[in-house]
This record gives structure tokens, C-alpha cells and sequence, in this order.
């Protein structure tokens, strides 16, 4: 043994008879006479989240926190792929076809749809622009979608969409927030972290909740889209990377052996032991167990995060290029690791804001560009997860934080070079697949030219509602205690969307 490994495996022998010692008389007499105060304090704590409890003991293990555990209910989906399109791609230009739009190109914005509106750039009287694609019908389901995605136009039997989705938030990083996490402010956890939470994962060597982005950037509203609020740490998303190291310093430092790797986290963990007993603060044996899996994760990521070693008419299918970062890749890592057992993946890719000010933020170009990017790799998504069973079990979501106007954007009284919409929060589309949802089905219904929905309405809190549906919760049921009440995803509100449950 290494002299770096004896003096690991000293400081695990003298931390555990330092915690001998503290027992002392006087320490047994403090503790007697305090244990009626320390229980009315821990009373109080627990609605700061200090030593918090869930309200069903069997969901939360501090000492095995994803553990896989069975839902309340029967729930059609074992694991959730979530693919947010940061920026809000324009559902006029991919799924929503207003040929009453088209006749309008180029015509004043009637005064109607600004009156007492909320744009985010939008002054002045803006022209109405038709939609900068042509649409054709697909499938048995007949389907309306653009060519921008002619690639996914062969899957849409197996898609329910939601045509008349809405938001009350118009600005990016509130509304990103609202549709992952229940709340367009800060500190709630994200809907990975729920998942994981209730559900644990089938996979001890991964984390149960993964994130991976593109696009050169991160959502606006950052990481807090996939933190875990007031969870406990443990089930807060995991990013790794499609590129060099799956995750950062996952690889051992030169000349520390596993064995010494292993002698490490022992001790460490011997402290944070040490630690609990004294505040009896569940946080801690999260670390504790985040340790372990860091440690697990040095053998099992590496290997499923690999792509090198799909074959190539994968390759093909999903448009990966092994090494690069990019939005296949992740794709074809979202495959591979709910195959692995993998409860949440969540993929983001950026760079869907088409105001039209510039050549890359347009209709035109930026539009069909992310599209080019993206319309492969999801289809093969699709068709993949069927050829090998799997997306009968797996959750597909795909969608933007809001929607784009039918109107052309319009700042100070002058219209840009480049085509492009603003903001929008009336009507967008989302779809799902997979899961227990509906196949072909489309959902809800918007006016003649796009703005306003006219049926099937929907929020983010039913695509929440829905989603915890299939993974077998009820959403108003399913809460966790914070601040003296029960909290939830879905807040006050929500329905899971019937219509487009198989």
C-alpha cells in the first residue's frame, strides 16, 4: 500500500474515533436535556427545508435517494426526453398553416391585435407576414408541417400535437423558467428534478436526471432550469457534454490511483458522516451519496457517453459527427442513456430567437438553419426508440418557451432588413410522442391567422400536469413540504390534457 493510501485510510480511523470520543457524559446530559428543544426547533427548520421530510416517506431515502422506486399510479412512460428549442422557434413557419395569413403578407397589422398587447419589441404599426415556408399534409394524420422539416414530416403518425398552447410570460428566461420549473422566478426545481425525485433511476452508475445543450449557449435563463430549488441537491440535472470528457475532471489526476481514488471518498465521506450526526441535515448524505456517484460515474460515463462505437448506418440516421458538439450528438446520447436506464434527459439547444435583425436571426436563414440542424437527428430519435421497443416507454417532448406573432417584427416605427416575428404568448405549438400518448392526433386549434387560440387551449401547467401523468403521478397530489405548506410543480393549476392520452 502507497504511502498516500495509509494516510487515507488514517484519517478514516481517526475521524471515526473522534466521533467516539464526542459522546462524552457531558455531551450524553446536553443532549437529554435538549432533546425536547431540539425536537419543537427541528419543527420549526423543517419549513425552511432544514432536515425537511416528504409528506410520503417512501418517495425520499436521504441515504439512497434514486433508488428506483414504483409511481403511485400505473404510468405508461418510464423515462422522459425533453427537447427545448431555446429562443421559441415560429410554429407559423413549421406546423400552424394560415393560408388566410398568406393573403394578408404585407398589409397594415390591424389595430385590433396591438390594443392593449404586450410585445417585447414591437412599436409603431407593423406589416402582417405570411408564413416563410410552403405546407403539405403527412401521414394517415394528415398533418400539416413545413418543408423545414422534411425529415420529421414522415413521423408525424406518431406525434399528438398541441397547436394552442399559451403563456402568460413574454420575455425568455421567465417564460423558460415557467415551463420547467411551474414558476417564472427562481428557486423551484425543474421538471427533471421532480421526475428523478419521485421516481429515483434504474441506472446506480448514472445520474438519474442528464442535461446536454447546443448551439453555442445557454438557455436565459441558465442552469436554473435544471436545479433542483428546494429538492434536495441530489436531484438536480447533471450536465455532461458531447464532446472530450462527458463531464468535467471525471478523469483521475495524474498518479492517483482508483484504489486511492476509492481511499478518498471514504474519508471524505467518514467527515460528512461525522457531520450528519451532529446536525442530522439530510443535505448531507446527498453529498454523501453524490460522492459515490461521482465515483460509479468515472467507470459508466465514459462508456455510455461514447458514441465512437455506434455503427455507422446510425450515424447516418441521426447525422451524428463523433467529437463535435453539436445537437445530433446529444440526440444519439439521449438514446443510449435512457436505454441505460436514464429517468430524465433534457436537451437544449439555442439560437431559436428570430427577430430578424440580422441574416442568422431570421425567417430565412436562422430558421431554416436550426431546422436543417435539428429535423434529422429528431426523426431518428423517433424511429430509433421504435425499432428497439423502447418508445412505447419513453416520453418524447419537444417545444419552445413561447410562440412567434404573426405580425412582422417591428422596432421604432421601422421594419427590419430580414424577416422575422416577435414574441409571442397567445399561440404556439408543442408536441409529444411515445409514452401512453396519443399517435397522429393533433390538439387544440388557433384563429385564421395564428394569433389567438380558439380551441383545445392549453398552458405550461398541463404539459406539466400531462407529462407527471404518464410517469404515473397526480400532479396535485404529488408535493413536497418547503417553507410551512406543500409545494408542487404545477403550483395552483393544471389538467392533464385527456384528449391526446392513448
Amino acid at each position: 500500500m502507497t504511502r498516500d493510501e495509509l494516510n487515507a485510510h488514517r484519517l478514516i480511523k481517526e475521524a471515526k474515533e473522534t466521533e467516539l470520543r464526542s459522546f462524552t457524559r457531558r455531551h450524553f446530559l446536553k443532549e437529554s436535556a435538549m432533546g425536547l428543544g431540539a425536537i419543537a426547533m427541528g419543527s420549526l427548520l423543517g419549513s425552511c427545508n432544514f432536515g425537511a421530510k416528504t409528506n410520503n416517506p417512501v418517495l425520499y431515502d436521504p441515504a439512497h435517494p434514486l433508488l428506483p422506486k414504483s409511481p403511485p399510479y400505473f404510468g405508461k412512460a418510464k423515462s422522459v426526453i425533453y427537447l427545448h428549442m431555446a429562443g421559441a422557434p415560429s410554429q407559423l413557419e413549421l406546423f400552424d398553416y394560415k393560408p388566410e395569413l398568406m393573403k394578408m403578407d404585407g398589409q397594415d397589422c390591424p389595430p385590433s391585435l396591438l390594443a392593449g398587447k404586450k410585445f417585447a419589441f414591437i412599436t409603431g404599426v407593423p406589416k402582417m407576414l405570411g408564413a416563410q415556408a410552403q405546407f403539405a399534409q403527412h401521414g394517415q394524420s394528415r398533418a400539416w408541417v413545413s418543408d423545414n422539416m422534411p425529415h420529421f414530416s414522415t413521423m408525424v403518425d406518431e406525434v399528438s400535437f398541441l397547436k394552442a398552447v399559451s403563456t402568460d410570460q413574454f420575455n425568455h428566461a421567465p417564460a423558460q423558467l415557467l415551463i420547467h420549473t411551474g414558476s417564472p422566478r427562481l428557486g423551484r426545481p425543474s421538471i427533471g428534478s421532480w421526475a428523478t425525485y419521485g421516481l429515483g433511476t434504474e441506472n446506480q452508475n448514472l445520474p438519474g436526471y442528464v442535461v446536454l445543450t447546443s448551439g453555442g449557449s445557454f438557455p436565459d435563463a441558465g442552469k436554473s432550469i435544471w436545479g433542483s430549488g428546494f429538492l434536495p441537491s441530489v436531484y438536480q440535472g447533471v450536465q455532461c457534454r458531447s464532446e472530450g470528457d462527458p463531464v468535467l475532471f471525471i478523469k483521475d489526476p495524474h498518479g492517483m490511483s482508483r484504489d486511492l481514488r476509492k481511499a478518498s471518498i471514504d474519508a471524505i465521506n467518514a467527515s460528512n458522516e461525522l457531520e450528519y450526526a451532529n446536525y442530522n441535515d439530510p443535505e448531507i448524505l446527498s453529498r454523501i451519496s453524490q460522492y459515490e456517484m461521482a465515483y460509479r460515474m468515472q467507470i459508466s460515463a465514459p462508456e455510455v457517453m461514447n458514441i465512437n462505437d455506434e455503427p455507422a448506418y446510425i450515424h447516418e440516421m441521426y447525422g451524428t459527427q463523433p467529437g463535435k458538439s453539436s445537437f445530433a450528438n446529444n440526440v444519439l446520447l439521449a438514446r443510449k442513456l435512457v436505454e441505460k436506464g436514464v429517468r430524465f434527459v433534457q436537451l437544449f439547444d439555442w439560437g431559436w430567437d428570430a427577430h430578424g435583425d440580422g441574416p442568422n436571426n431570421s425567417l430565412n436563414i436562422g430558421l431554416k438553419n436550426k431546422c436543417r440542424s435539428t429535423d434529422k437527428p429528431i426523426t431518428a430519435l423517433l424511429l430509433d426508440l421504435k425499432q428497439r421497443g423502447l418508445l412505447d416507454e419513453t416520453l418524447v417532448v419537444w417545444g419552445g418557451e413561447f410562440g412567434r406573432t404573426p405580425m412582422m417584427e417591428n422596432r421604432n416605427g421601422i421594419q427590419n432588413p430580414y424577416n422575422g416575428r416577435d414574441h409571442h404568448t397567445e399561440a404556439f405549438t408543442m408536441w409529444m410522442a411515445g409514452g401512453g400518448i396519443k399517435k397522429g392526433y393533433t390538439h387544440g386549434e388557433t384563429d385564421e391567422i395564428g394569433y389567438s387560440a380558439v380551441s383545445g387551449k392549453v398552458d405550461p401547467f398541463d404539459i406539466q400536469a400531462t407529462i407527471l401523468n404518464q410517469l404515473g403521478f397526480n400532479h396535485e397530489q404529488f408535493t413536497y413540504p418547503f417553507q410551512g405548506r406543500p409545494f408542487r410543480l404545477t403550483d395552483v393549476s393544471g389538467k392533464v390534457i385527456q384528449d391526446i392520452v392513448a
